[in-house]
């Protein structure tokens, strides 16, 4: 089996004989659904070899290809009237660069459209009658010519505009005043949306395909295109790119037949762990593996035999500037906060459809245009609905978690003498089972960072969080918050990789409880002078960990049976203010 790890040319992996989801058997609805379409997911997602096998579907060139290309799937069995009766134009905004001055990015927009243009006349030389004219220095005349030299055939044009909100998101997360020039007033961006907007009035342009990652760009865009019909929200297309879990599962009993070394059962719920996850319509009744990492991931598992200890694909490391630009918007960081917390944390009114980047920047009171714009960048998703008819969003997976607890790590600890105390502290823990050091760095560097950040809420779910920033590592560990297990939910379990078993790491749960001064009737200073003997015997501290103590000894037994772990180590944890923290290591399961 080979896997189209980084490929999205749809002609190559037929021609050669590359794995490929059927998804063809969604053309008929897509057909039927609207002639200009929006369809949004995050990036890397499948989106673009979506395109390329619409191109090879819809290309007139391309019908003597039609049963070699098709005829193994299912729209090869049953094909639609209008295969192969298209001219097809292809724009890539994730071409265009987004540096430099306004000018210098409209340049780059009108070269890349011209480029597109030019290859399309190219292409069809044979089928046009009429000399395509190119405008150097306006693209838009170009665009006008070549709908004028199409007007002339039987045929009309399917534009298929790929990431069409790219480079316009990273300048947005730069410089919003260019941003504004391109979107706003006669932008050349706007501009260009409305002669496609124009083209589709009887002037040769018959259907539009747009992918991105979210609605931001349209909406800031007005009047400039507001004829797209949205199915980004639709169940029927859920899973449209991506894969099932039966998908993957199937995918790994095959190559089971033709390796060993792994366990089908234990690979699943690896890769469930992290890369499933994603629910992008309300009733979807069923969640989607993030298909990059899927590939990257079995890619690897075929060649090598084993997993690759690197779980996220640093081809996604970009959306970590994602998170950092919500972070640095006024309450960012309580929306990671609050995602971070636990299951369903974050609830909305609903998900925006459409909404302009000063919606996300000045809607501050309910947060609802930054927990969207988070779900569309695909590092929050469907939940449910929550008890007043709202929308309850989560994180999906542990790539996602990771790229949240990376960002509050730089925000809260930034030195790089920071990190190698970290690593320091939390390599002693996970190999030795003793916290006293993490506690220690705890009280000494992070509660004097928290004290000092205006959180509305201080508990036990911001002690996890610190703890979570400390203790991530998914080379070795599937680190799970809020694990539903035994009618409840762990606060923080690391689980060793299946793959990693051979080394020397544990296996870990934790439990977490918090103590005001005002609840202890204790001040900072007197927190600070006792030993942690006597702070652990304060009736409250006492009560605290007894209550931790049974909660960790019952999760950690299901836990346990689960995973099918020899041991596990479970750990009690209070924090008194934010001050000092009290330990006990709770008997071992099963003991």
């Amino acid at each position: 089996m080979k896997f189209p790890y980084g490929l999205s040319d749809f002609a190559t992996l037929m021609g050669e004989n590359y794995f490929y989801q059927d998804r063809t058997d969604r053309i008929p609805l897509l057909e039927d659904t609207g002639r200009q379409l929006l369809f949004i997911r995050p990036r890397r997602f499948g989106k673009s070899l979506l395109l390329s096998m619409m191109e090879n579907y819809y290309d007139i060139n391309r019908a003597g290809r039609f049963e070699a290309l098709f005829g193994k799937l299912a729209i090869g069995k049953n094909p639609t009237p209008l295969h192969n009766q298209f001219f097809v134009m292809n724009w890539d905004f994730s071409q265009v660069k987004s540096q430099g001055n306004v000018k210098d990015i409209e340049a780059a927009l009108n070269r890349h459209v011209n480029d597109c243009i030019k290859d399309f006349a190219s292409y069809y030389h044979a089928q046009l009658p009429k000399t395509i004219d190119i405008c150097e220095q306006d693209a838009i005349s170009s665009w006008r010519s070549a709908l004028t030299a199409i007007g002339q055939t039987h045929h009309k044009l399917y534009l298929l505009i790929d990431e069409y909100d790219n480079f316009a998101n990273e300048v947005m997360m730069a410089r919003q005043s260019h941003y504004e020039a391109l979107l706003y007033g006669e932008g050349l961006l706007k501009t260009l949306f409305k002669a496609v907007k124009a083209a589709a009035s009887g002037r040769g342009l018959d259907r539009v395909f747009i992918t991105g990652v979210s609605p931001v760009v349209l909406s800031d865009m007005t009047s400039g295109y507001n004829v797209a019909k949205t199915i980004y929200l639709d169940t029927e297309f859920n899973d449209l790119c991506g894969f099932a879990e039966t998908e993957i599962a199937r995918i790994l009993q095959q190559m089971q037949r033709e390796n060993s070394g792994w366990k089908v059962r234990e690979t699943l719920d690896t890769m469930r762990t992290f890369y499933n996850g994603y629910r992008f319509c309300e009733k979807a009744g069923e969640s989607i593996y993030n298909p990059t990492l899927s590939l990257y991931f079995l890619e690897y598992l075929q060649r090598h035999n084993e997993y690759p200890s690197q779980i996220l694909d640093e081809n996604l490391a970009m959306d970590r500037n994602k998170l950092v630009y919500i972070s640095q918007l006024p309450h960012g960081e309580s929306i990671l906060l609050k995602a971070l917390s636990g299951e369903g944390a974050v609830v909305i009114g609903q998900l925006a459809r459409r909404f302009g980047v000063e919606d996300v920047i000045n809607g501050i009171k309910d947060q609802a245009f930054m927990a969207s714009l988070l779900y569309y960048f695909g590092v929050l998703t469907w939940d449910g609905a929550a008890g007043y008819d709202e929308c309850r969003l989560k994180i999906p997976n542990l790539v996602a978690r990771s790229l949240y607890v990376e960002r509050l790590q730089e925000l809260w600890l930034p030195e790089y003498e920071d990190k190698e105390s970290i690593s320091e502290v939390s390599r002693h823990f996970c190999m030795t089972g003793d916290l006293q050091p993490l506690c220690n760095f705890i009280e000494q560097r992070y509660f004097s960072v928290l004290s000092n950040r205006d959180y509305r809420w201080i508990n036990e779910l911001l002690i996890k969080i610190a703890f979570m920033t400390l203790l991530l590592n998914d080379r070795i560990y599937m680190m799970v918050s809020e694990t539903e297990v035994d009618h409840g939910y762990v606060d923080l379990s690391l689980i060793v990789r299946p793959d990693k078993r051979r080394l020397q790491a544990l296996d870990l749960l934790l439990e977490f409880k918090y103590l005001s001064l005002k609840e202890l009737g204790l001040s900072g200073n007197q927190l600070k002078n006792q030993s942690l003997d006597t702070l652990a015997a304060l009736p409250a501290v006492t009560a605290k960990l007894i209550e931790a103590e049974h909660q960790a000894k019952r999760y950690g037994a299901a836990l346990t049976m689960r995973h099918g772990l020899a041991q596990l180590r479970c750990y009690a944890v209070v924090a008194l203010g934010l001050e000092r923290v009290v330990w006990r290591e709770i008997a071992q399961t099963g003991e």
